[in-house]
């Protein structure tokens, strides 16, 4: 046998030696959901009945989007902590588009489209922002959307003059949120046609696999001639156009615009991205793993709410949540 057979030969052995631990790492959350969804099902059986579970389908929807939102950034080694106040932003300005356009006498179609402009435009205007202090200026991602996250939320109160936007039509509620596409809810059907774009798109194009590679080793894609600067710039923006439809569609279900709807969605994206497996070292992970994490996020505190657990121990037990998917993030790392 030669010296190269006897290398790959090797190398089989090692692999095959590695896949029960790799199993069995994929098999920890979808066990974890099991036990988290009977463990709450045990104390309060209204957990399982059909309503609930479809509420849980739909909340984990909008959490899903967001969880992908920031699945994209953190593959590049960064993260969006304005994601909340950009939600909030987004949906102050898709309400007050609508009420303006609707208050000027234009149709309802115009009035739709000024709300999807408004919303979308607000969204990719501050991922924008985020992206040339991130990529251009060269500051760390923390410090960036930390002041865009105070920036936003003083745009969204400004806006709003704190209070709930009035004016969102039937219509923009009926598609966004009590429509339905073949029987399946619109806000599921959206995430999932959302989802299955992104998939396709990180594992098919070249533009998803630069993500990949510069989350990996961000000089590597340098020397390569990656433009990483651009590639970064396109996807802060996308993370934010994803956090400006899950604004729409939660605009859509409270039927108005909300200067506080952002709440604390920021730590759930990210609890969502990280207990799914995406890994904050950059190069991991990808819309399967947000799913499932934002799948599991919403299962606690789906399950917290039923049992009447306190909303501050809510917030320590998310707290935990994302500290521990780090940790497992780093033994994961160094069984690797």
């Amino acid at each position: 046998m030669s010296d190269v057979e006897l290398s790959v030969t090797a190398k089989d052995g090692g692999y095959m030696k590695q896949l029960p631990g790799r199993w069995l790492w994929r098999a920890v959350l979808p066990i974890a959901l099991l036990v988290l969804l009977f463990g709450f099902a045990a104390v309060d059986r209204g957990v399982l009945s059909p309503a609930n579970l479809l509420n849980i389908a739909q909340q984990t929807s909008y959490l899903a989007l967001f969880a992908m939102a920031q699945t994209v950034v953190i593959l590049t080694r960064g993260f969006d902590l304005a994601l909340g106040p950009t939600v909030s932003m987004a949906s102050v300005g898709t309400a007050l588009a609508m009420a303006g356009a609707t208050a000027g006498g234009h149709d309802t179609i115009v009035v739709l489209l000024a709300g999807l402009g408004a919303g979308f435009g607000l969204g990719i205007a501050c991922g924008l922002f985020n992206a040339i202090v991130i990529a251009i200026l060269g500051v760390s991602p923390f410090v960036a959307t930390l002041g865009s996250y105070n920036i936003a939320i003083g745009v969204a109160t400004t806006l709003s003059a704190g209070r709930p936007v009035q004016g969102v039509p039937n219509l923009f509620s009926q598609i966004f949120y009590g429509g339905s596409v073949f029987g399946v809810p619109a806000t599921i059907a959206i995430t999932v046609v959302v989802g299955v774009v992104l998939q396709l798109t990180l594992a098919r194009t070249v533009f998803g696999r630069s993500i990949y590679i510069i989350g990996t080793n961000p000089r590597a894609a340098a020397v390569a001639g990656l433009p990483v600067k651009r590639i970064l710039v396109a996807t802060y923006v996308l993370s934010s156009a994803l956090s400006a439809l899950g604004a729409i569609m939660m605009t859509a279900r409270t039927g108005s615009g909300e200067p506080n709807l952002g709440g604390s969605l920021s730590l759930q994206a990210i609890a969502g991205a990280v207990v799914g497996g995406t890994s904050l070292a950059g190069g991991r992970g990808g819309v399967s793993t947000a799913v499932l994490g934002a799948l599991f996020v919403t299962i606690l505190s789906n399950g917290m709410n039923l049992t009447r657990i306190d909303g501050y121990v809510q917030m320590v037990v998310l707290g935990a949540i994302v500290i521990v998917g780090v940790l497992l993030d780093r033994l994961r790392q160094e069984r690797g």
